[in-house]
């Protein structure tokens, strides 16, 4: 069964449970309003049936692989990953300033949503991506978000989590 975004369940949520009209009135966000928000939802919604959702299986099913210090991605990923950013969806919450569109975190959660639940590992490449815009529009020196944030937003680069295990 092919996955189904479910924009109403989308809409309720950020209408009814968590006051996207009171946000939306927030200084920053006069030119969101609740029909740009619908389109985005429904934009997206497109966007992660059609190109991220066939994207799941083989996710699970075909690995990348690394092999004499080459890296193959899983089928799909790499024009996954372009049309993603082309269309602007790295960028949802993060400034207009360094690329982004400067829309609510609240907006920019259904959309993270919807990609996590068509094919969560895909997902979790813009995820950890916006973890690093965070980290660095947070504490990073200016000429580090000058460097690394419009080519992160633009999708030129990725972030990545570094962890070490005890």
């Amino acid at each position: 069964m092919p996955y189904l975004t479910p924009l109403q369940d989308f809409r309720f949520a950020l209408k009814e449970l968590a006051g996207l009209d009171d946000v939306l009135k927030l200084p920053g966000f006069e030119e969101v309003t609740p029909d740009l928000v619908d389109a985005i939802l429904e934009e997206n919604g497109r966007f992660v049936e059609q190109a991220i959702a066939p994207l799941n299986v083989p996710g699970d099913t075909r690995p990348p692989v690394w092999n004499d210090g080459q890296v193959t991605a899983t089928p799909g990923y790499a024009q996954g990953f372009k049309d993603y950013a082309a269309g602007g969806w790295q960028g949802l919450q993060h400034p207009q300033a360094w690329g982004g569109q400067g829309l609510p975190k609240l907006v920019a959660a259904a959309p993270g949503e919807n990609i996590q639940a068509a094919s969560l590992a895909f997902s979790l490449c813009p995820m950890l991506t916006d973890g690093v815009i965070e980290a660095i529009l947070t504490v990073g020196s200016e000429e580090q978000r000058k460097k690394f944030v419009p080519n992160l937003i633009g999708g030129k680069w990725t972030g990545t989590m570094n962890l070490t295990e005890p």
